[in-house]
């Protein structure tokens, strides 16, 4: 009987081991900040997005071009953004919400990228083969891009004992396709103390 007792309650310890040891999954808001390790996330991404977006276009050269060119909107389109940081960035992420941004404002026309363009015009290659004479799209009638949307993300890393300050420095330029001209320039700074737990005894 003792050894039986002793086997029923090593596996109740083992269980509640193991339940204790088990993933938990909680479901938060979309919105909702949460920093885990101070580094680069979501919210830093969708925030830096928002504010240099808006501040891009409160500046002049909408509409030092509208002038120049009867009143049209600037076509827009983002370039590379380049990752200078210490750790690694999604900036595929970043692109796609600064284009949200832009897109979504409505003072800019907004071009396809690259890879998206290469697709259309595989689509348009097989429209002139399959497609109608009434529903047929055809070559030679993109529009192409007024102005380039390029930049950067450098990090420096403070580190001391427990503590460590992170620092993101997020660089952007508008660049005119016509002559290369840099349209505006704008600069995001972040800037976290991360703090990690000691051993407890």
């Amino acid at each position: 009987m003792r050894t039986a007792g002793r086997v029923v309650l090593a596996s109740v310890v083992m269980a509640v081991a193991l339940a204790g040891c088990a993933t938990k999954v909680e479901r938060i808001g979309t919105e909702e900040v949460r920093d885990l390790s101070g580094n680069w996330n979501d919210t830093d991404s969708r925030l830096v997005s928002e504010e240099m977006v808006k501040d891009a276009l409160e500046r002049n050269w909408i509409t030092d071009f509208r002038v120049g060119h009867n009143g049209n909107t600037p076509a827009v389109i983002v370039g590379e953004v380049r990752n200078l940081s210490h750790e690694h960035i999604n900036t595929n992420t970043f692109v796609n919400d600064l284009e949200r941004e832009l897109i979504n404002s409505g003072k800019v026309n907004f071009v396809a990228s690259r890879t998206e363009r290469q697709e259309i015009r595989e689509e348009r290659k097989d429209m002139d083969i399959n497609a109608s004479a009434e529903t047929r799209k055809a070559m030679g009638k993109e529009l192409g891009a007024d102005f380039m949307l390029q930049g950067t993300i450098n990090t420096i890393l403070d580190v001391e004992g427990k503590e460590s300050v992170r620092y993101y420095q997020v660089d952007l330029t508008l660049i005119s396709l016509a002559d290369n001209r840099k349209v505006w320039v704008g600069q995001k700074k972040i800037k976290k103390v991360v703090t990690k737990p000691g051993l407890r005894l």
